[in-house]
């Protein structure tokens, strides 16, 4: 079995693409394609830089946490509310008109 691992991109080249994925939030599917890679190749290489820096995103702030916080009630409210809605609806649909 001979060693072809890695020597077609230069790890450069890789780590751009990568970047490019990572900083702007694009699909690796695009950037893959943008840049004439295989989206797998491009997914493996994206997938062990986040493995590889997964303890670089700094800590949540005090008003990070907050605003989290506040986000998770808020989703937990809209969730109550769609469920009683859903409830609602069906108990109107079954009464004859």
């Amino acid at each position: 079995m001979s060693q072809r691992r890695n020597s077609k991109y230069s790890p450069e080249f890789r780590e751009e693409a990568v970047k490019m994925v990572i900083e702007t939030s694009r699909p690796i599917a695009e950037v893959a394609r943008e840049n004439g890679i295989n989206d797998g190749t491009l997914g493996n290489w994206v997938n062990r830089y986040r493995k590889e820096h997964a303890g670089d995103e700094p800590e949540l702030g005090l008003g990070e946490r907050a605003r989290l916080r506040e986000a998770e009630r808020e989703l937990r409210d809209v969730k109550m509310e769609n469920e009683f809605l859903k409830k609602a609806a069906a108990y109107f649909a079954q009464i004859p008109r």
